[in-house]
């Protein structure tokens, strides 16, 4: 990727190095472990944290800024997250609205987020309740070593999904997701989440697009690479890596196959209606 010249980001809250407690009702234990269970079996952590959080303790207090060009990780991410505020300004702008920036939190280990406490091993997640984005940074070791996607593009990936989510709770799409959950059955509400997650793939496919043609952020071999994070992350190939076997109707997030198909559509279209999952006959 040609980040070089790229805006960097000053909604980088830094927490690394910071130790929390476990401020979430139950003790904290029992949120995380409920967490991990849910990643394995393809369920979004970020809504089982959403969920325990009626009780948590007070959030660490860090001053938002941009990162020194010498941390090189943290350097690339608020790259990352500054064309993500770039592309997603002009697209609200467009349509007569204002992108409200969210903030991304680094962390290590654990956080405390307004959705709960979570260690790191839930992977990156959204908190729509504080409009942050939380990720340690060792999960990209984790994207490379254990699900086989290396390169910046599949890391970028990942922060461009979660700031789809942060759209959706812009537009209002992830609340009105959420009430028709609540009054739908298990199935139901798997099948809405699968939409749910599908859209934030092809909204991180509208930025990658959007970006390129502003900036040509993207060399040979990136496109592949990102694709092949969205495969990766597929609810099958996670359960048949963590149990043997697959159950579609436990899906949450999607196939390999159809989180590609998402994705590509974003990157190919690069315009907001093209991620009507919602609406589309086939997934």
């Amino acid at each position: 990727m040609e980040l070089d010249d790229q805006r960097r980001s000053d909604q980088i809250e830094d927490r690394r190095g910071i130790s929390v407690g476990q401020g979430v009702a139950g003790g904290g234990i029992g949120v995380v472990v409920i967490a991990l269970i849910a990643m394995f079996l393809g369920v979004d952590p970020s809504a089982v944290l959403q969920q325990a959080a009626t009780t948590q303790g007070p959030q660490q207090s860090v001053q938002t800024r941009t990162p020194a060009r010498a941390d090189k990780m943290a350097d690339f991410v608020a790259a990352v997250l500054g064309s993500t505020e770039d592309s997603w300004t002009d697209v609200f702008a467009r349509g007569g609205r204002r992108y409200e920036k969210p903030t991304l939190v680094l962390f290590t280990g654990a956080v405390q987020s307004a959705c709960g406490f979570a260690q790191a091993a839930v992977g990156p997640f959204y908190c729509p309740a504080d409009h942050k984005l939380y990720i340690d940074l060792a999960f990209y070791r984790d994207l490379q070593d254990r699900f086989h996607a290396p390169g910046e593009f599949a890391q970028a990936y990942v922060i461009a999904h979660e700031v789809g989510h942060h759209v959706q709770n812009l537009l209002g799409i992830a609340e009105r997701v959420h009430g028709a959950q609540q009054r739908a059955g298990e199935r139901q509400a798997n099948a809405l989440s699968v939409r749910m997650e599908l859209q934030a793939d092809c909204l991180a496919g509208v930025w990658a697009a959007r970006a390129n043609r502003a900036k040509r952020i993207l060399d040979e071999g990136d496109v592949e690479e990102g694709l092949a994070a969205a495969a990766a992350v597929g609810d099958d190939r996670i359960q048949m890596a963590a149990r043997g076997y697959v159950s579609p109707e436990s899906f949450t997030h999607g196939s390999a196959q159809q989180r590609v198909r998402w994705f590509r559509r974003g990157l190919e279209n690069g315009e907001l209606k093209a991620c009507d999952t919602f609406n589309a006959a086939q997934l």
